[in-house]
């Protein structure tokens, strides 16, 4: 398995080994930076990609079918590995002052921020082809933002660091979520849909301030021979994948990313109906769900950033994949004591603590995959397959309860852990961890 360049940002040296190393990690300036981009990354995802969008069309008389279907429309979540290679390789033109990364994050921000007031003024109940259009407008410039985020965090920092700065990051993004969840259907619940949307808008004010404070990552030096021509921006980074790590072994770890996350990711479009369906009210989803949820999920980020730089990724992957697939089963105590509050929580606590322990797990795993020559397309890439099974059979969820039950839905979520496992077992050997930094503290960088 290939581990990254060595980075070329201002970081100097360090050790992060240890609990010492953790607290660096944690404490560097960059890990702030991380947290604001992480929330300006998780605001817009619920708003327009799932839970309170689905929620919101519920709650305007959609069929369950008619709102998996919807939830096609952000599937450019999972294509940005197709315009990755641009943002890596020019800086978007209007702000290319800013530098590379900081450009396309600064235009992608502020067009997600108008996507959201286009979508605060439309009407679903009216028809949802405006909707639909604003959707897919919003969730290009989210994707492209996520891209650009994943890109900046992989080259601020050393390979060592970047556990803690996932868990830095995806704190950022829960309270993004807690916002968009818990604050958004508060707002829906007492003022209505169009203020909830223009809050979240206005939210985004302040990842656009941190993209023009924060510094640009100094761009690595090359390890290989770049194609200038625009065909090769797009084949060069696929090719180096597989020239770093063989055909076999580098399919065998797309494969494995794809898988990873499937049981989490196939139910997150009918989790809002599923809760509406047992009896519970907006403001319960927003306590449970989207307030004390998000809570469980930062605490599991947290376990497993401390968790990686302990143990490593081998046995930490183990853990996240059966936990995550485990979790996707305390939904059927939901379903099997409705508009039970308590049912809710047990159920909440066991699915969001993994998710937020997964994610991160998967998040360092998939950036000692990335060759910093080519840091947004790959990792944009990797991301994607994270996501792409699940969002694909996410869209057509709708049917299968409606053909099945809940109940039968969430365990046969759960049992789809299984090919993953498999495919851990062969891989177990081949995973190296990556190679310690010299030990040496050095003086942090300025973020």
């Amino acid at each position: 398995m290939a581990t990254s360049a060595t980075t070329a940002t201002a970081d100097a040296p360090a050790s992060y080994k240890g609990w010492r190393g953790i607290r660096r990690a944690f404490g560097t300036p960059s890990a702030m930076t991380m947290l604001m981009l992480g929330f300006g990354s998780g605001l817009p995802f619920l708003l327009i990609a799932s839970m309170t969008l689905s929620t919101r069309l519920r709650d305007s008389g959609l069929d369950l079918g008619s709102i998996g279907l919807i939830s096609l429309a952000s599937f450019f979540y999972l294509l940005k590995f197709l315009w990755a290679p641009l943002i890596d390789r020019y800086a978007f033109p209007l702000t290319a002052f800013l530098g590379r990364r900081r450009s396309w994050l600064l235009v992608s921000q502020v067009v997600v921020a108008l996507g959201l007031v286009a979508l605060a003024l439309t009407r679903p109940e009216l028809g949802v082809g405006p909707l639909v259009m604003w959707v897919l407008v919003a969730s290009f410039a989210g994707a492209t933002q996520d891209a650009a985020v994943d890109a900046y965090r992989i080259e601020i920092a050393p390979v060592k660091a970047q556990a803690a700065l996932a868990a830095t990051y995806t704190l950022g993004y829960r309270i993004g979520l807690i916002l968009a969840g818990a604050g958004a259907l508060y707002v829906a619940e007492f003022l209505g849909w169009r203020e909830a949307y223009l809050a979240m808008a206005a939210l985004m004010l302040l990842p656009i301030i941190t993209t023009l404070v924060c510094r640009e990552p100094v761009a690595p030096e090359s390890t290989v021979e770049r194609r200038i021509d625009f065909v090769g921006a797009f084949w060069q980074p696929f090719s180096s994948f597989f020239s770093t790590n063989g055909l076999l072994l580098g399919l065998a770890l797309l494969l494995f990313v794809g898988l990873f996350k499937f049981p989490d990711q196939v139910i997150g479009v009918m989790a809002g109906p599923f809760y509406l369906d047992s009896g519970y009210t907006k403001a319960d989803i927003a306590t449970v769900s989207k307030l004390y949820g998000i809570w469980m999920g930062i605490a599991g980020a947290f376990i497993g950033g401390i968790a990686v730089a302990a143990f490593g990724f081998r046995r930490m992957l183990f853990l996240a994949a059966i936990g995550v697939a485990l979790s996707n089963v305390a939904f059927v105590l939901m379903a099997q004591y409705p508009s039970q509050i308590w049912a809710f929580y047990a159920a909440i606590s066991a699915d969001n603590l993994f998710q937020g322990f997964a994610g991160v797990v998967l998040v360092a795993f998939m950036s000692s995959l990335t060759d910093r020559n080519f840091t947004a397309t790959q990792y944009a890439l990797l991301v994607s397959l994270a996501n792409l099974p699940g969002k694909f059979v996410g869209g057509v969820s709708g049917f299968i309860v409606e053909a099945t039950s809940y109940v039968t839905f969430f365990v046969l979520s759960a049992l789809t852990v299984v090919p993953t496992l498999l495919l851990l077992a062969w891989l177990w050997r081949r995973i190296r961890e990556p190679v310690a930094e010299p030990a040496e503290p050095a003086a942090e960088p300025v973020a």
